[in-house]
């Protein structure tokens, strides 16, 4: 169920052709990964959320989290901007179909040197920040990125801080924009969509509908 959802989700943006690229994930923790973006280890970021509009919890306890930065001067980063996912469920109660990944079309991306001084494309922040769930997979697809999650989110009772992945980040050069993005769940729908921030680049025009 988990491999045929993401592929739906990822099949319903990507241009036929197109070929599987898998990206470079290590695990890091806060404030060591600020480093690689600001030379005392601390960011000053912009945060939006777009809202997974699951049918059975209230609107606006379910989202996808965006939050960007810039990189100073002097940096591994200078010139780039952070950019950083997460999805929640924190604020949510009752029972909801769990999602388990999601597909942004991001554009081009800039590896970074997030841990042990090598290149990576993706950096997941499990130590020393909010989260408990991380990441499976980030593959790349054109311009589009599918990311897998480690475990499946679910909701199945009271409001809980755990009921949230962990951040999930890249880098690139040019400032944001914004798009719709895929969130993958195992129920049918399979796909809802949630507004994310992107680097600026090219997005092929959505179908009159949308999703």
């Amino acid at each position: 169920m988990r491999v045929s959802v993401i592929a739906l989700a990822a099949f319903a943006v990507l241009p036929s052709g197109t070929k599987a690229q898998p990206l470079t994930v290590v695990e890091v923790s806060a404030p060591a990964i600020n480093c690689v973006f600001n030379a005392t280890c601390t960011i000053t970021v912009s945060d939006t959320t777009g809202n997974i509009l699951l049918p059975t919890v209230a609107p606006g306890t379910a989202w996808l989290q965006s939050r960007t930065y810039a990189a100073q001067p002097g940096t591994p980063a200078a010139g780039l901007t952070g950019y950083e996912y997460r999805i929640s469920m924190t604020e949510a109660t009752g029972q909801a179909d769990c999602i388990i990944g999601f597909t942004v079309n991001f554009g081009p991306h800039k590896p970074l040197p997030y841990k042990d001084a090598k290149l990576a494309d993706v950096f997941v922040t499990t130590g020393g920040a909010l989260g408990t769930i991380g990441l499976k997979s980030a593959t790349r697809f054109g311009d589009v990125i599918e990311f897998t999650l480690k475990s499946a989110l679910c909701l199945d009772g009271p409001a809980d801080i755990k009921n949230t992945t962990f951040f999930i980040g890249l880098a690139a050069a040019a400032a944001p924009m914004h798009v719709n993005t895929q969130v993958a769940v195992t129920g049918f729908p399979s796909i809802y969509a949630a507004d994310a921030r992107v680097p600026t680049h090219d997005v092929p025009q959505e179908p009159p509908g949308g999703l």
